[in-house]
């Protein structure tokens, strides 16, 4: 027996082509999933029923193992041309070619609205694993309110960048809202960048530069807009999506703050979504910008959009003191 090929997720993702044909296939499908929290995918596939998929939502939504027969051909045809359907034995677990029982698909399909983004497989334990979850819609959800109508921005939108753009959501939608910007896709992982590219095609966000950066160290000029959405928990395997550094995870959202308001055109606005650990009552990602915000904004706003996300964390290590992770959404205008 061999031992089942194990490929990284940047090179899983290489072949083009060969996604963005298993993207239209899903799409003229009608495909639509919702992702949940880990917590949430682990009791719902957890359901004896929910062993083995049964349709292309248990197969790409749900992760499930599937059997040969239940996908139809214009979606099993690209998943494996891609190279992304991976053998399991009859429990579900990775076999050789030889052993298969079924397989399982290495990248999942999620929908925000009429758009559709692939990102990583379940579970994300990979060191440059691509993740989307609840938190992806709460941050779509503030961006498009903010770029509305009554949103606040001050200026036009011509050139944009989301920093840790992951899988692209943030930036597809922008772009998609502004299309004479160039909104830059601005990532550390070349996993996620290759999904960037799937998913701007597939979603016809043409005007999207993916770019491979710390932050904002290789991408020149200034910005009319700057967002974002990190990673902000305190993560002891230091994984890329998740750990966002400092005493509780608000390192990688403090220094984006400076790093936008050092590089906004006057009149520009930065947008972040993200999470923060609230200890004895107080807010220390607040507390840690509040004087740059003040000297270096014409305004801003800060608003707890969920009080309490991600409680399990609380009972990590690192995390004794903390009361509540809270999802806040940070606006301010540069001054100028």
């Amino acid at each position: 027996m061999h031992a089942p090929r194990m490929i990284s997720t940047a090179t899983a993702f290489a072949n083009h082509d060969a996604l963005a044909a298993l993207g239209r296939s899903l799409q003229a499908a009608d495909y639509r999933f919702v992702t949940v929290t880990p917590a949430t995918h682990r009791r719902v596939n957890g359901r004896p029923a929910n062993a083995w998929a049964h349709d292309a939502r248990g197969v790409f939504g749900w992760n499930r193992p599937y059997r040969t027969g239940v996908l139809p051909d214009e979606i099993d045809g690209p998943l494996r041309a891609a190279g992304l359907a991976a053998p399991v034995d009859a429990n579900g677990n990775d076999a050789a070619d030889g052993d298969a029982a079924g397989w399982r698909a290495r990248v999942r399909a999620a929908t925000i609205a009429d758009h559709l983004y692939f990102h990583s497989a379940w579970p994300t334990c990979d060191a440059d694993a691509v993740f989307f979850g609840p938190d992806t819609y709460r941050y779509v959800g503030a961006l498009k309110r903010t770029l509305g109508p009554h949103g606040g921005l001050r200026r036009p939108v011509r050139r944009a960048v989301d920093i840790g753009a992951g899988a692209g959501p943030g930036a597809i939608e922008l772009a998609l809202r502004c299309p004479d910007a160039t909104v830059y896709a601005a990532d550390i992982n070349p996993a996620a960048l290759a999904l960037v590219e799937v998913n701007t095609s597939l979603n016809g966000a043409h005007n999207v530069v993916p770019c491979r950066s710390d932050l904002l160290a290789r991408v020149d000029g200034g910005f009319d807009l700057v967002m974002s959405n990190p990673p902000y928990i305190l993560d002891p395997d230091a994984l890329t999506y998740r750990h966002g550094g400092g005493e509780h995870g608000a390192e990688l959202s403090t220094r984006i703050v400076h790093a936008a308001l050092d590089r906004l055109h006057p009149g520009g606005s930065l947008l972040l979504y993200t999470g923060v650990a609230m200890v004895d009552g107080g807010d220390p990602f607040l507390a840690a910008v509040r004087a740059r915000l003040d000297a270096d904004t014409d305004g801003w706003s800060y608003e707890e959009l969920d009080p309490d996300i991600f409680g399990g964390q609380l009972d990590c290590d690192g995390y004794e003191r903390v009361e509540r992770i809270a999802a806040v959404w940070l606006q301010a205008v540069k001054r100028g």
